[in-house]
């Protein structure tokens, strides 16, 4: 064999030795480019519906477990809004002014008669220690209650939000400086006997489960298993929701 023949196989050889590891990264880097197998693509997607399975009901229990608590808080408003207007009602009821001022007449028997307010005392012998503290006003406009609503409960609940006239309830033994619903240049000067509105509402809420400024109503004189109102009064406000709590309870029994 000649010298030049022998020389040509070794380069040969080194050649082979040289391409061979880079037909092996050639090789790898285009099994990568190829990207996911079908099995790596099933076991990503099985992965991510376990997930959101998962993670749905938990997002759902919360936002029920808020709209409840939103109703909750909407119930509580209406309810102290009826029970605030039924006691300033009842103190506009006791104080109704006679004509004849009532001459001859002792506190006790004036007062029975409505002439004067029941914490009142004209002889200067303090307040009325069953007077209701909250009662700060008292509502002048009768005429919006009835025959059909002596206990002076809203009519609707309109009512509380368009507002009702009333005036302050003085505090006797105190005077004018001593009653919160006067100012103090009110207090200086003569007692102000010019009715002003009073809103209790200043909206119908709406309702969060349903979605709708409605609600199901009752009345002082409804039954207590009564499934519908009678409509003299708004004694008591309920969800129109025929659905669950997270408790089991019915939202109307709220």
């Amino acid at each position: 064999m000649s010298i030049g023949k022998k020389i040509s196989d070794c380069g040969s050889r080194i050649a082979d030795l040289k391409g061979a590891p880079k037909n092996q990264r050639s090789a790898i880097g285009n099994q990568r480019s190829r990207g996911f197998s079908l099995i790596e693509l099933m076991i990503t997607v099985s992965v991510l519906a376990i997930l959101t399975m998962g993670v749905i009901p938990l997002v759902q229990v919360t936002v029920k477990r808020q709209k409840e608590q939103q109703l909750r808080d909407t119930l509580r408003q209406m309810r102290e809004a009826i029970d605030q207007f039924h006691r300033e009602a009842l103190a506009g009821a006791n104080y109704q002014p006679s004509q004849t001022g009532g001459a001859g007449l002792s506190t006790a028997q004036q007062e029975q008669a409505g002439r004067l307010p029941p914490n009142q005392n004209p002889q200067g012998g303090g307040a009325n220690p069953f007077a209701d503290p909250r009662v700060r006003v008292m509502i002048t406009d009768q005429t919006i209650f009835t025959t059909d609503n002596p206990d002076r409960y809203p009519p609707d609940l309109d009512t509380l939000v368009k507002g009702v006239s009333v005036l302050p309830v003085t505090v006797a033994g105190l005077g004018r400086r001593g009653n919160l619903n006067y100012t103090a240049t009110e207090a200086a000067t003569q007692e102000s006997t010019i009715p002003k509105t009073k809103i209790y509402l200043r909206q119908i809420p709406i309702d969060p489960l349903t979605g709708k400024a409605d609600w199901d109503f009752r009345s002082c004189y409804d039954a207590v298993d009564a499934t519908s109102w009678g409509g003299e009064n708004i004694f008591d406000v309920h969800s129109k929701s025929g659905g669950k709590a997270l408790n089991g309870e019915k939202y109307s029994d709220w």
